[in-house]
């Protein structure tokens, strides 16, 4: 698990935190009047959506599908021209 992961799903958990006890935290925040819930509860929003986002990104989700090979392959061909076809790979030394 990789730092962009811990980070991801650290933050993700924090929101998640900050959702479920925003009831308990709201009294602590009288300044901001009786909008602080809705404040409350849209900051543990974006942190579990960031966090979830970072970890997506991080992972390689997001990569387009390539696959990371050991060693590079190329084809091995059977026949000319157009009537050639692909029958194995050959691993290429690096």
């Amino acid at each position: 698990m990789g730092t962009g992961n811990i980070i991801g799903y650290s933050a993700a958990g924090v929101g998640l935190a900050v959702i479920a006890l925003s009831s308990k935290i709201v009294p602590m925040l009288t300044f901001l009047g009786a909008k602080s819930m809705l404040y409350t509860v849209m900051a543990g929003i974006v942190l579990v959506v960031g966090g979830i986002a970072f970890v997506l990104s991080d992972s390689g989700f997001s990569k387009s599908g390539n696959v990371k090979h050991i060693a590079e392959e190329v084809p091995i061909y059977e026949g000319e021209g157009k009537k050639r076809r692909i029958v194995g790979y050959k691993k290429v030394k690096e």
